[in-house]
């Protein structure tokens, strides 16, 4: 699963006391006393040569969108800038092909780039914010999709041995919202590129999500193809979720928890019409969305905090928000969605810093 990293270092340059408040979507002021820009796998490779991650555990950016930093972080901050994509036809295959990009690279542009081609498999994630590097980590999804479905390896250092590390799909231990790197491997290894099989031809294409059927039924499309699910989902995205340029938000900020049968049933009864989707094994995704919305807090703001007006699951910097006081927020949101319907809401940002 290794191949050795390359002999030819770059040695990065270190900056000093860099504000992230333009580096991360919520737009929260911190401060890294130390600071390192990485736009190639070798300057990784030189950094642990000098034995960087032997005495330091940094904080790793990709595009600072599914994060929230509590406080200055202590440690040294590596932001993968690492650019590149190409896309490489399958030599047995007429009708897939292999999109290889580096960890830097703005995720939708991926997608947009994927869909002006012609590939299909991730045109229903458009317009979520991010990197590639970061969206195995989160294993990301929307409207019906997820990254895993496409995913076929990626490519990462390991910081404890040096090693450039191949990771195929069943290693990444893929679930909702979550791989192994959120887990038993986080803060041990740093993507440096990711590959993805798309196909040419005969898509299967991903409807089923209600607000994508009726936008599409709305625009007199039957038979779309993938350049109309992805104006779809940009159009549906836009409609909802805030621009991190003119308001910080980090997306959605709970995850859509997952709920066995015996707490749907209860759920149902309580409240006739609750939506949901089906699991699989009797269980059910809730929408956290909705239950936000039902506990009163769409479109309230407390101090410098807000729940978007268009969508209960985003959080907003209404202007000089700390990270603590959107924490708190979100705690206030959580246990009030814990009080009225008996389920645990769950981050689906990473939340940074040392006194959480």
């Amino acid at each position: 699963m290794s191949s050795r990293s390359e002999s030819l270092m770059k040695k990065p340059e270190i900056q000093k006391n860099v504000n992230l408040a333009s580096l991360n979507s919520m737009g929260v002021e911190a401060v890294a006393g130390e600071f390192i820009e990485i736009r190639d796998h070798r300057e990784l490779a030189a950094l642990y040569e000098n034995h960087f991650f032997s005495r330091y555990s940094p904080l790793v950016l990709g595009g600072g969108s599914n994060m929230l930093l509590i406080d200055n972080p202590l440690q040294p901050v590596i932001k993968i800038s690492i650019p590149g994509v190409h896309f490489d036809k399958e030599p047995d295959s007429s009708d897939t092909v292999l999109m290889r990009a580096g960890a830097g690279e703005n995720w939708h542009q991926l997608v947009h780039s994927a869909v002006e081609l012609g590939y299909g498999g991730i045109e229903n994630l458009a317009l979520i914010p991010g990197t590639a590097g970061a969206a195995p980590i989160q294993n990301i999804g929307a409207y019906g999709v997820e990254l895993e479905e496409v995913f076929v390896s990626l490519t990462a250092l390991n910081t404890e041995t040096g090693e450039f590390e191949i990771f195929e799909k069943d290693d990444c231990k893929f679930a909702y919202r979550d791989s192994v790197f959120k887990r038993e491997l986080k803060g041990k290894r740093i993507i440096t590129e990711i590959k993805l099989r798309l196909t040419t031809s005969a898509h299967r294409l991903e409807t089923g999500y209600s607000a994508l059927s009726n936008y599409l039924e709305e625009k007199g499309i039957k038979k779309p193809a993938t350049r109309d699910i992805f104006d779809a989902v940009v159009s549906i995205r836009q409609s909802k979720l805030p621009d991190p340029k003119d308001i910080g938000n980090a997306g959605s900020f709970f995850k859509n928890p997952i709920v066995d049968s015996e707490t749907y049933t209860r759920l149902l009864k309580e409240n006739p019409g609750i939506p949901s989707y089906e699991m699989g094994g009797g269980e059910r995704k809730i929408p956290a969305a909705w239950l936000i919305d039902q506990a009163g807090w769409k479109g309230k703001q407390v101090g410098n905090v807000g729940t978007f007006k268009n969508q209960a699951l985003v959080l907003v910097n209404m202007g000089g928000a700390t990270g603590r006081e959107i924490y708190d927020h979100a705690m206030r949101i959580r246990d009030s969605v814990k009080s009225a319907f008996g389920v645990d809401l769950q981050p689906e940002v990473n939340i940074i810093g040392q006194s959480v």
